[in-house]
């Protein structure tokens, strides 16, 4: 609001210079309208960041559902899309990962994929989702088999059984050639990853919106360079 100078108190909130005539704040004023523009700048970052968040369904505890963060979900989705660039007929399967999915979808609704999922409710995804039960690794649709130059993939449970199924899964989905495979599991399953599929952990560590204890691990049969912090020195 502007105040005229006759509406204003005879004290040190406006001071007036005998050779400029224009309206001074206080310090104290001054600091008033510096917390009020700050908060103001608070308030569009946040409505800025809200906006881009990606809507999901609720998790489900029940079976074992953990979304991970937007830095997270956004990251290893621009990674998936440099991949794309890499290879003809880009397609991507997404195991389990429909944070993954979603993010990718919204930074390139342009890519072709496909989410197996055992949640049925991501049937909304119409001909993008595929039921998965990891327990029935390779039962999955035929048109599905040996599509799949990009995988990623991020096992329900952090046990043996369901990495090696995963691997099987893994394995009925990968094209022939060259293929890059990105993991997100616990760190527990480091030697395993590196056993079943051939994979090292990047620097770059994925972070759940729900703050999980156990911590998590990115793993690619790929040198990513300088991306996702690179690959970890062994």
């Amino acid at each position: 609001m502007e105040l005229s100078r006759e509406e204003t108190p005879q004290n040190d909130t406006l001071i007036d210079d005998d050779d400029d005539d224009t309206p001074m704040l206080s310090s104290q004023a001054l600091e008033a309208l510096k917390e009020f523009l700050a908060e103001q700048s608070r308030l569009v970052v946040e409505a800025s960041q809200e906006e881009e968040e990606v809507a999901l369904v609720a998790e489900d505890w029940r079976l074992s559902q953990f979304w991970y963060d937007r830095d997270t979900a956004e990251t290893i989705a621009r990674e998936v899309i440099i991949l794309c660039r890499k290879v003809d007929s880009p397609a991507v399967a997404c195991i389990a990962c429909p944070t993954l999915y979603a993010y990718l979808k919204k930074i390139g609704p342009e890519v072709s994929a496909q989410l197996l999922e055992y949640d049925k409710r991501f049937e909304q995804y119409g001909t993008e989702f595929t039921f998965y039960d990891y327990n029935q690794p390779d039962d999955l649709p035929l048109s599905l088999k040996h599509s799949f130059p990009i995988i990623v993939a991020d096992p329900p449970y952090l046990s043996k059984e369901c990495l090696e199924k995963v691997t099987e899964t893994i394995s009925f989905l990968s094209r022939p050639g060259q293929s890059y495979l990105l993991l997100l599991t616990g760190e527990v399953q480091k030697e395993r990853a590196a056993e079943l599929l051939g994979l090292r952990p990047c620097g770059f560590q994925p972070h759940h919106a729900s703050k999980l204890g156990n911590e998590f691990r990115l793993f690619t049969n790929y040198n990513p360079g300088t991306r996702l912090d690179g690959w970890e020195a062994e």
